[in-house]
C-alpha cells in the first residue's frame, strides 16, 4: 500500500511566503495596476466591446477625459500586456489581447482555488 504525502499547511505567514507556490507566478502587479484605475477599466470594456482595434481618438471619444490622459492610460495597458498597440501611420490602434488576458486571469483562478483549503468550490486542502 502507497502511503500519499500531504503537503504540510505552513503555520504562519511568513513560513508560507518562503515556499513558492503556483499562485506567486500569477499575481502579476502590472497586470493589477492596469485594473486598478476606473478610468483604465471603462477603456478596456470599450474596446472589447468593440471586438477590433481602436484608435486613441476613437477611445477618448467614448469617455469625458482629455485626450491626452486617455492616450496615456492606453499606453500603460499596452506595457501591462492588455492590450496590444500597432501603428498605422501616425495612428495608433489598440486591441484587447483577449487570449493572453483570458489566460492570465484563469491561471491565478486555478492558484487560487489550489490555494484555498477546504473552502467551497475547489481547493485541495493545500495552502499556497
Amino acid at each position: 500500500m502507497t502511503q500519499v504525502r500531504k503537503r504540510r499547511v505552513p503555520a504562519t505567514p511568513k513560513q508560507a511566503a518562503r515556499r513558492g507556490g503556483p499562485i506567486d507566478d500569477c499575481l502579476d502587479p502590472e497586470l493589477f495596476k492596469a485594473f486598478s484605475d476606473p478610468t483604465r477599466v471603462s477603456l478596456i470594456a470599450c474596446i472589447a466591446k468593440c471586438c477590433r482595434g481602436c484608435s486613441v481618438g476613437e477611445v477618448a471619444e467614448c469617455c469625458s477625459v482629455d485626450f491626452s490622459v486617455v492616450s496615456r492610460h492606453l499606453a500603460l495597458l499596452a506595457r501591462s500586456g492588455v492590450l496590444e498597440a500597432t501603428k498605422k501611420g501616425r495612428t495608433v490602434y489598440y486591441r484587447v489581447r483577449y487570449r493572453e488576458l483570458c489566460d492570465s486571469l484563469r491561471s491565478l483562478a486555478d492558484a487560487l482555488e489550489e490555494c484555498c483549503p477546504d473552502q467551497k468550490g475547489g481547493g485541495n486542502g493545500n495552502c499556497c
